[in-house]
């Protein structure tokens, strides 16, 4: 190695864990805590779980996109309207902002043993009954990353609105070692 490639002394890179890699290789990067929109913290840890705040589909500070979830069949043409497919990539994105969340603070996500449950809220035209694919993305991205631990219990609930119009918008209960 070249003395131009080396790092100063007394520095050394953080290794990166194991789920970050995983990620990498998903071609995802774990970004920064999403700044909270309203009087709330990210996370919060209690004895040896992480409970995420709602995390939004953001990226690089931007919010993907606005609007209800619809096939396109239903809803009124002057509402802004994300499709099933475009909605459950959101949802990915969501999943990714949460591990953020917990990474911020535990520290490690390798230290994550198990992710217990996923709450997907989805802003739905009414008539629009999809919610449990849209929020697989969530639940996929989180079982390609961690594995088994990514295995969890969840919930996909329709609701008409969400903050900042939101077409997705999901937390999550880790357990940590």
């Amino acid at each position: 190695m070249s003395a131009s490639a080396e790092a100063p002394i007394g520095t050394a890179a953080a290794p990166i864990s194991a789920v970050e890699q995983r990620l990498a290789e998903l071609g995802i990067s774990l970004p920064e805590v999403a700044a909270p929109v309203a009087s709330y913290v990210p996370a919060v840890i209690s004895g040896n779980h992480v409970y995420t705040s709602g995390q939004l589909p953001f990226v690089n500070g931007k919010l993907e996109a606005t609007g209800k979830v619809s096939v396109g069949t239903e809803g009124f043409a002057d509402e802004p309207t994300v499709s099933p497919e475009d909605a459950q990539r959101f949802a990915a994105i969501c999943a990714v902002n949460a591990l953020a969340a917990v990474k911020s603070v535990i520290g490690d996500l390798d230290r994550i043993t198990r992710i217990v449950k996923v709450v997907g809220f989805v802003s739905s035209d009414p008539s629009f009954t999809g919610q449990p694919g849209v929020i697989n993305g969530a639940s996929e991205l989180l079982g390609r990353v961690l594995g088994d631990a990514g295995q969890h219990a969840r919930s996909a609930v329709g609701v008409s609105v969400l903050p900042l119009d939101s077409p997705v918008e999901v937390e999550l209960i880790a357990e940590f070692s």
